[in-house]
């Protein structure tokens, strides 16, 4: 029997569900048909969410960076995606 994981209400959610409702919001702002008290609200919501997913990528690049030096491999290069035109 798998053990149900309990989170706090007031926890960050992970990334993923912090950018699958970042995702939800856009769409329902793209659709203009909220009022605007409401529009503002989502877009704070948003604007909170774009902040916890970049701290989340942030803290992610940084543990990646740690265990590349721990592994003695210290040359990192930028990312550049060649693909693009």
């Amino acid at each position: 029997m798998a053990k149900k994981i309990e989170r706090k209400q007031d926890e960050t959610p992970d990334f993923e569900q912090s950018l699958q409702e970042l995702e939800s919001i856009v769409a329902r702002l793209e659709q203009g048909d909220l009022p605007l008290e409401e529009s503002l609200r989502q877009f704070e919501r948003g604007i909170a969410l774009t902040r916890a997913c970049q701290q989340s990528l942030k803290t992610a690049e940084q543990k990646v960076q740690i265990l590349i030096e721990e592994n003695g491999k210290t040359d990192t290069h930028a990312f550049t995606d060649e693909t693009e035109d």
